[in-house]
């Protein structure tokens, strides 16, 4: 049996593509965040690679408390 899929409206958002107003789902499968616009059909979507790139290189840690 297949998961099903829950979907939810952005409000206030504006497709990248038709820049329709208020057309952009966003869901979950497999642990990746999905964005549809309902009007067009243009699809994003957001990997783990490029969430764990989008941290800074400079910041390092000194040390860990521990209590």
């Amino acid at each position: 049996m297949s998961e099903k899929i829950r979907k939810r409206f952005i409000a206030g958002a504006t497709c990248p593509k038709c820049q329709a107003m208020d057309t952009l789902m966003l869901y979950m499968q497999n642990n990746i965040e999905h964005v549809e616009c309902v009007s067009c059909g243009h699809k994003q979507s957001q990997p783990q690679d490029q969430v764990k790139a989008a941290t800074r290189s400079s910041e390092s840690v000194i040390g860990v408390f521990k209590p």
